[in-house]
């Protein structure tokens, strides 16, 4: 029997998963909080011991870990024009499991640099310009970055013929050169990049979080959390040559502080009439809603969808609302634990924070006329065709009312714009098994992918 142990080192919890390789079959989970700000092999620790109470001791062939702990992979990207470099910058970092906790464009002022030295990322993305188009930005962007004598790496993904002379003047920095993440006008390559932010994530940013003092019990760090999850997803959409997957899918997964929607499909138009807006995202994207959260971002569900609405779902009053959410804020550690009125505030605020995520990731359609008559302009994925959905996160894993937050990521007519799914089948990740069967594909795909089908909860019939 060959057993691989599994490790997700949260934010707030350190989450283990067993899996016997041989049988392909989960042995157990356990859970832990991740103690960070003092010690991570603490949380380590106590969760070994919780889940060798379940399982019974237990010889280990492989562990993998991943991590989001401390904040998890933090950047700051900056391109030329919004909408071209800077989204092909943005959909590399977030593709590659990070959170943009900066996104600039155009040449950066003083007041930027200063603003981005005081974020002190753990990587900045710099790109600008197709190969062979604009190099002034790139280079100025590059020089105003110097003059900060920036602590963290940097990766200069832009105009190729730029890119050298940028690098010169980064000298003093710790610097790497991948290609154009946007090579031509519309063409994304944004899968080197990805690779060169995990190996940095790996080398320097698992040192500085504190995880290598665990290194003595695994055999890799493999990847940031949400890059696993990401990686979980593509297989159980496309399968393996020996196993076939579920088809395209969106997934979706409520924090306590973000909320991160993924989707593994084409999205491309599917009518003659209607014609691509900007760049053509990539297959498999992640997108992550830092203002949407359970918890910590409670106030950006009330933002986004307002007291009326939270009411209306919930079935209390607004002033009852109120005053939940302002304990919330106040009590972030706070679960319903049997609480009638806030198991229905929950179920509002998860509903909400789904349908404004899923709104968000999923493309746009607009109607005009040309002189060829009735023209569709999208812009974005078209997901509403995608009849699997995959649901994880506390608030979704934890009740019974999963099927019926998960149908609030539906299309609605009440906004015939929003490509959102028409009808789906849901899978429920009841035992948090998506980040762990991400890093088992590594190595061991038809057996994470077999797991996956078997362990998820399946709601649903569509075909």
């Amino acid at each position: 029997m060959k057993n691989v142990l599994l490790i997700d080192f949260g934010s707030t919890y350190t989450k283990l998963t067993a899996v016997d390789i041989t049988n392909e079959r989960i042995l157990g989970t356990a859970s832990a909080f991740t103690t960070v700000e003092t010690d991570i092999c603490e949380g380590l620790t106590n969760g070994l011991k919780i889940l060798e109470e379940k399982i019974g001791k237990t010889e280990f062939f492989k562990c993998y870990a991943c991590s989001s702990a401390a904040g998890g992979l933090r950047m700051v990207t900056s391109g030329l024009v919004p909408e071209l470099t800077g989204e092909a910058a943005k959909l590399a970092s977030l593709g590659a499991g990070a959170k943009a906790i900066g996104i600039y464009a155009f040449e950066l002022t003083e007041d930027d640099v200063l603003e981005i030295k005081a974020l002190s990322p753990d990587i900045f993305l710099l790109v600008g310009g197709t190969d062979g188009g604009n190099r002034d930005c790139i280079l100025h962007n590059a020089k105003m970055l110097a003059d900060i004598l920036p602590e963290f790496p940097i990766v200069i993904a832009g105009n190729r013929t730029a890119a050298a002379e940028a690098k010169r003047i980064l000298k003093n920095s710790e610097v790497y050169v991948c290609p154009n993440v946007m090579p031509k006008f519309g063409v994304l390559n944004i899968e080197p990049t990805q690779k060169q932010i995990r190996e940095i994530f790996l080398n320097r940013i698992i040192k500085a979080k504190g995880l290598s003092r665990v290194s003595g019990l695994l055999s890799d760090i493999l990847m940031p959390t949400p890059s696993a999850v990401l990686k979980a997803m593509e297989l159980l959409s496309n399968g393996t040559k020996e196993e076939k997957g579920i088809g395209e899918l969106v997934g979706i997964d409520v924090g306590g502080a973000t909320t991160d929607i993924y989707s593994v499909a084409d999205g491309m138009p599917e009518q003659m009439n209607t014609v691509y807006k900007g760049l053509p995202e990539p297959y498999a994207k992640r997108t992550v809603e830092g203002d949407i959260g359970m918890r910590y971002s409670v106030q950006g569900i009330v933002d986004s969808a307002g007291f009326d609405e939270i009411s209306k779902i919930s079935g209390l009053s607004k002033e009852r609302v109120s005053a939940l959410v302002e304990h919330l804020k106040l009590h972030k550690d706070t679960v319903p634990n049997g609480d009638k009125e806030l198991e229905k505030l929950d179920f509002a605020l998860s509903s909400c924070a789904v349908r404004e995520a899923v709104r968000r990731h999923a493309g746009k359609i607009s109607e005009t006329y040309t002189m060829m008559g009735q023209t569709f302009v999208q812009e974005g994925k078209n997901l509403t065709h995608v009849n699997q959905i995959v649901v994880t996160g506390g608030s979704l894993i934890h009740t019974k009312e999963t099927e019926k937050i998960a149908r609030f990521a539906y299309f609605s007519p009440d906004e015939p714009e929003s490509l959102r799914p028409k009808n789906a089948n849901v899978w429920v990740d009841r035992s948090y098994i998506l980040a762990a069967m991400g890093l088992l594909s590594s190595y061991y795909p038809d057996a994470a992918l077999r797991i996956m089908k078997k362990e998820l909860e399946f709601h649903g019939d569509c075909q």
